[in-house]
């Protein structure tokens, strides 16, 4: 059901923009949701829709239609699920480039989580109804071994091992450039960008600590081949970091200014070897996921040209 409000508009509010006015008036809305209602026409001044800035005048007969929320429903979906390791805790799967890890607003299907709800016996629900089992994720592009809880016992163990860095996160890259030393550290903080909303970067105001550690595995003529591990779990860490020192991940489609020569869609980027104590038992374990074929075919073309 939509909710509804009327508003007539006195001489104190004259000249007032519309989004402002609606912010003071309907405190249970964000004035940046109430642009976005003004912007879909869910806001009617005299019968007739408006901009977010315009200007209020009195007599002005202002009608607001707000619909309910959608609320989310995760179906179960038989998408394949590369399955490493599977017991009453956890399940460990190799995720494909191109899935998303978990449903967003408006977009409830055809993700990690649903494909886990069909193939999993039980998720934990620590994550909310979003995000059941999620512990950690990785990017849409980016393929590899990553573990999932079932149980909220097994989420709080898991977690605890990510906030204390005991949890093993080990990647391989293909990168622009040839990376001289053999190995070293990126520590350079990374918070959201200023402008670009959507993107993050390293930059010292409203950021948090970012460790990256490389080591080179073969160089090849204008591209490095590359080991990394996370001792931290920033968004988009590695790409960032690899962006920072001028040798962007192959393919990055945010990072990386650069035309991808090779036949793969995202980036060349892969979670390669995972480990960590089992949430039950406290054996430590470690899965690995070969490299996709796409990267190995990259691989064996730039070997060829040596």
């Amino acid at each position: 059901m939509a909710e509804e409000f009327h508003f007539s508009v006195d001489a104190a509010d004259e000249k007032k923009r519309i989004d402002v006015f609606l912010a003071e008036k309907i405190s249970k809305y964000s004035r940046s949701y109430l642009k976005k209602i003004i912007e879909k026409g869910w806001v009617r001044i005299n019968g007739k829709n408006v901009n977010p800035n315009y200007r209020i005048k009195p007599l002005d007969n202002i009608i607001v239609s707000v619909s309910a929320p959608e609320k989310p429903s995760l179906e179960p979906e038989n998408i394949p699920l590369n399955i490493i390791y599977d017991d009453e805790d956890i399940i460990v799967i190799d995720k494909p480039r191109g899935l998303v890890v978990h449903p967003a607003p408006g977009n409830y299907s055809g993700t990690l989580v649903n494909s886990l709800l069909y193939h999993a016996d039980g998720l934990s629900g620590i994550g909310g109804v979003m995000r059941p089992g999620i512990v950690h994720r990785l990017d849409k592009d980016t393929s590899g071994v990553m573990v999932v809880a079932k149980n909220d016992m097994a989420h709080t163990a898991l977690a605890g091992q990510i906030k204390n860095k005991t949890m093993k996160k080990i990647y391989r890259a293909l990168v622009w450039g040839v990376i001289q030393e053999d190995e070293a550290t990126i520590n350079a903080p990374i918070g959201r960008h200023p402008v670009k909303r959507k993107e993050m970067t390293v930059i010292a105001e409203n950021a948090r600590e970012a460790i990256t550690h490389f080591w080179v595995l073969q160089r090849f003529s204008g591209f490095t081949w590359l080991e990394i591990r996370l001792e931290t779990g920033r968004t988009h860490q590695i790409r960032v970091h690899m962006k920072y020192i001028n040798h962007p991940v192959v393919g990055d489609p945010v990072y990386s200014r650069r035309k991808n020569p090779f036949a793969i869609k995202g980036q060349a980027l892969h979670s390669y070897k995972l480990g960590l104590h089992h949430p039950r038992t406290g054996e430590y374990m470690e899965f690995t996921a070969p490299v996709p074929e796409d990267m190995a075919s990259i691989l064996e073309i730039l070997k060829s040209r040596e």
